[in-house]
């Protein structure tokens, strides 16, 4: 019976030791057991231990595919990092820690989606009333589509919705839309088209992904009934006037533009009012002339014919019916004369503004030079010919231009790796402003492009610019910028129509992991020597800045070597070092605090006030160090009987009417973690024959000391404020901290 108690006891004694390592020995990781990882993003999964000093880790997949990651291991953590996240890491993960002889497992469930932008909503075309049109819901770049839910809405209306709850063939990112076709009314004015997109990633998940865009309806109606009425007359004599006025209807209203048909088929523009008026015409004012009312929706037009009685001679204008001009460069235009042997010219303008020219007639020609070309020279520029009682009139169209130099671009700072950066493509003094495109690529991968389709209010040199927020990475250093600015004039003829401009790109990594490393030890005895490494990543490679910080908090620079070595240290090198990584892209700061030691030395000790005094005198004993690291004093009485440690107060025994015993050998003994000295004095204490007898000259010793001894014990704790950073104790119960 006893040996089948022992056998139990020792078997559930085994138990409580395994179960009790089981206990101490646990793995954690996080995120605990699931984890969300976006397509492109970065993720960790962490891996830590309790209770084992020097755990093993090791990483697999559920399935034993590969790891598509980094491991990092340090003491009782490991790390697994996938960066950028992909479908080959959608899988459990599994962690595996093993302590000695023990191992245990835990996994994390990495589950993939990408739903990284806003759903587009695209029109196949401006909004018409009574006009059938579709509307896409576009959502790019998702997974699982399988999940994806859509709404089309008008208003609070919903006008469709779809699930995508299709198999899918294989992982990867798709683009999934939803189309609705629909007659707007003149009433959806002011509603709104909403694409919403919700992305059921998990079956656990209660609230899904949701991702919206809004576009508001603005209706238009194209124009119609346009209508020109003429007064007096469509047949005029020389020298008339004439008022056209032009009206049409729709919604927007419709802009009134005026032209004339010219002999080549091209449109010459006269006026953006509804009224035109023509004075004093002459036979080139003949012609078709045409209102056109147009909106966003599109135009409607009316023209009308007018006849004005020819002239016999001929007039002729070069460098031809127009020019185009760019502005600040001088320009000539020339009116001759077949037919008339002594003419007289006079130029004007269309609509009769100052000619802002300078006119030169000869014989049967005249020639007016713009100089230099400015907004007031655009015009259509009419030569009027008096040959006897009849006259003839030629017109030029002079059109403006400013495309003077390619364009500029310029970076709101470094390029830094992962640090947005904004760069503007900018095109100094253009016109006409509303024909202007902008393109601005990265390589061969186009960034954003812009028409400036905007409606000019006055004639103006602009500067335009194209803005965009990328964030540079490594793999862009050797690309370039290419910013590409296209004038789009087809009707003129002059060069270049489009400039470029190219800059290369150099990406800069900021300074990061800074390291120090000391050597032999940041603690050193005094005469030592010691090496301190520094170390920072970035690119371009830091530049590496040694500095000591002061007391008052600045830095005292010292070298810019990555290694900084001090021989035959002191006690005044002791302090922080501090060592900077710098490069263009930032700084990066790491810091050491070097520790000097010192022996004591320089003891010494005193009696006060002299080494030998008579019996009922007071005397202090004072025992100091010079040097300023951590120092413990201890003083003591010698006897044969045994030393006897004295109660001291900073260093410093007093003893109140000293007695016969009380002469003797004192000692004080200086000692820290470098090492100790010993310094000793005899005191000597007289008898007095007559104790009663008190003289005069005893009284005032007496009160002297009485001034002079706490005088002496301020001077001794100031002295050691000013000469001495440690401090001094006697040891144990008896210690005495100066």
């Amino acid at each position: 019976m006893p040996r089948k108690m022992v056998m139990i006891f020792g078997t559930s004694n085994i138990l409580w030791i395994v179960f009790a390592a089981s206990q101490a020995f646990k793995i954690e990781t996080s995120p605990e057991s699931r984890i969300l990882a976006q397509v492109g993003d970065s993720v960790s999964l962490t891996c830590s231990t309790m209770d084992c000093e020097s755990p093993r880790f090791s990483w697999r997949t559920q399935i034993d595919s590969p790891l598509n990651g980094k491991v990092k291991t340090e003491g009782t953590k490991s790390t697994l990092i996938m960066n950028p996240v992909g479908f080959e890491n959608e899988h459990s993960y599994l962690c595996t820690a093993t302590c000695g002889s023990r191992k245990l497992e835990k996994g994390i469930q990495v589950e993939i989606y990408s739903f990284p932008k806003d759903p587009e909503i695209h029109l196949s075309g401006p909004l018409e009333a009574g006009k059938p049109i579709t509307v896409k819901c576009i959502v790019r770049d998702v997974y699982p589509f399988d999940r994806l839910e859509m709404d089309l809405l008008k208003g609070n209306n919903l006008m469709k919705n779809q699930d995508f709850a299709e198999d899918m063939d294989k992982k990867s990112l798709e683009t999934k839309s939803l189309e609705v076709t629909f007659t707007p009314v003149i009433e959806d004015i002011g509603k709104a088209l909403v694409c919403r997109a919700q992305l059921h990633i998990s079956e656990t998940d209660s609230d899904p992904k949701e991702k919206m865009t809004t576009k508001q309806l603005q209706v238009y109606s194209s124009p119609k009934n346009t209508v020109i009425t003429v007064n007096p007359s469509t047949s005029l004599q020389e020298n008339s006037s004439v008022t056209m006025t032009c009206s049409s209807e729709g919604l927007p209203a419709p802009k009134i533009i005026w032209s004339k048909k010219l002999e080549d088929g091209n449109m010459q523009p006269l006026s953006e009012n509804a009224t035109l008026t023509l004075i004093a015409m002459r036979m080139e004012d003949s012609g078709i002339y045409v209102c056109e009312g147009v909106n966003l929706i599109g135009k409607d037009r009316d023209e009308v014919q007018l006849s004005v009685q020819e002239k016999p001679f001929t007039v002729e204008i070069s460098p031809g019916p127009r020019i185009a001009a760019q502005i600040g460069d001088s320009v000539t235009v020339t009116c001759s004369v077949r037919g008339c042997e002594s003419p007289t010219f006079s130029w004007r303008t269309q609509i009769d503004s100052p000619l802002s020219g300078k006119v030169k007639s000869k014989g049967p020609k005249s020639t007016l030079t713009l100089s230099p070309v400015s907004f007031e020279n655009e015009h259509y520029y009419l030569c009027t010919v008096t040959c006897g009682r009849k006259k003839l009139e030629k017109g030029i169209q002079v059109e403006l231009y400013s495309f003077p130099r390619g364009p500029e671009i310029e970076m709101s700072g470094p390029l830094v790796n992962g640090n947005p950066l904004t760069v503007n493509c900018k095109v100094p003094n253009v016109y006409p402003l509303d024909r202007l495109e902008l393109e601005l690529l990265k390589g061969d991968t186009l960034m954003k492009n812009k028409v400036f389709l905007e409606e000019v209010e006055m004639k103006s040199l602009e500067t335009k610019s194209l803005e965009v927020t990328f964030i540079p990475t490594i793999e862009d250093t050797g690309k370039v910028l290419v910013c590409r600015a296209k004038l789009h004039i087809d009707e003129m003829e002059f060069e270049p129509k489009q400039r470029q401009s190219i800059q290369t790109l150099n990406v800069n990594v900021a300074p990061r992991d800074t390291t120090i490393l000391v050597s032999p030890s940041s603690i050193l005895e005094e005469g030592s020597s010691v090496n301190m490494t520094c170390s920072s990543d970035g690119l371009p490679t830091p530049k590496i800045q040694w500095s000591k910080l002061r007391n008052n908090g600045d830095l005292q620079p010292l070298a810019e070597n990555t290694t900084l070595t001090l021989i035959s240290t002191k006690m005044e090198d002791s302090g922080i070092y501090v060592c900077e990584g710098i490069n263009q892209a930032g700084i990066s700061r790491k810091e050491v605090e070097l520790i000097i030691q010192v022996a004591p030395k320089d003891i010494q000790l005193t009696a006060f006030p002299s080494e030998s005094v008579r019996e009922g005198d007071t005397v202090i004993i004072s025992c100091t160090c010079g040097n300023a690291p951590e120092t413990w004093i201890i003083l003591k009485k010698k006897a044969k009987t045994g030393d006897t440690v004295l109660k001291s107060i900073d260093g410093a025994y007093t003893i109140r009417k000293a007695q016969l015993e009380d002469a003797g050998i004192y000692e004080c003994e200086s000692k820290n973690e470098i090492g100790s000295q010993l310094r000793s004095l005899t005191l000597d204490v007289k008898g007095v024959e007559n104790k009663d007898y008190f003289s005069p000259e005893l009284l005032v010793l007496y009160c002297a000391s009485s001034l002079i001894i706490p005088a002496i014990g301020m001077i001794v704790y100031f002295a050691r404020k000013a000469n001495m950073k440690g401090s001094y104790s006697l040891v144990e119960a008896q210690k005495s901290k100066v």
